[in-house]
Formats: C-alpha cells, sequence, structure tokens
C-alpha cells in the first residue's frame, strides 16, 4: 500500500469519525423524535460510508472488501426506510411540537374510520 492511498485512507475515516459524532451530538441535542430524525440518518449514513471507503481502499485485496461494499450498500437502502418509518410512527403518537408541522399532509389519514358493514351473505 503506497503512502498516498494510506493518507486517503486516514483522512476518509477521521471524516467519517467526525459526521458520526456531529451525528451522535445530534440525536442527543434536538428536542423531539422529528428533528432527530435527520442526524439519525444523513451524517450518520455518510459518515459510515467514509468510514467503509476508507477501510476498503485500505483493505482492497482482501475478501472483506466486498462485505464492507454490501453493509454500506444496505445501509444506504434502509436508512431513508427507517426515517420513513419513525417519521410517520412520531406523527401517529403525537410526539411532535404543536404548530412544527406547516403542511399536514397525514390528517385525513389519521381520522376516526367509520365501521364498515359485514360484506357477504346473511344466514
Amino acid at each position: 500500500m503506497t503512502t498516498v492511498a494510506n493518507w486517503i485512507s486516514g483522512t476518509l475515516i477521521l471524516l467519517g469519525a467526525a459526521m458520526a459524532f456531529t451525528a451522535a451530538i445530534g440525536i442527543a441535542r434536538f428536542p423531539d423524535t422529528l428533528f432527530r430524525m435527520h442526524p439519525a440518518t444523513k451524517p450518520q449514513v455518510i459518515g459510515l460510508t467514509l468510514v467503509l471507503t476508507g477501510t476498503i481502499i485500505r483493505v482492497y485485496d482482501s475478501p472483506d472488501a466486498w462485505m464492507l461494499l454490501l453493509v454500506g450498500l444496505f445501509t444506504l437502502i434502509t436508512a431513508p426506510v427507517i426515517a420513513h418509518l419513525l417519521g410517520r410512527t412520531a406523527y401517529r403518537e403525537q410526539r411532535h411540537r404543536d404548530g412544527l408541522l406547516a403542511v399536514n399532509e397525514l390528517g385525513d389519514e389519521l381520522e376516526p374510520q367509520q365501521p364498515r358493514p359485514a360484506s357477504g351473505p346473511e344466514s
């Protein structure tokens, strides 16, 4: 491994660790769930991707590099889905501050539903 590759790898790992650290600070400091969703997904995923990229550069000739690539791919696929489900759950349980949402797109979906009559033949 060349000195340049070592420097690039080390820089990417340190940048990724710094991004993950800022995500941890954001999760601890933000007031409610809807605000905490952002640092739990974006900086955390970018930080992990940078750390994995730096590690892949460091171990590029090892079979473990492919496993690291899969870890990054699965994280990129699942993080937005988790954030979406977390946001919907927080909204449904009223875990947000009043007046925070400018547009309430889910307001109609959460109205109490009228019971539907039973379908099928009556005996």
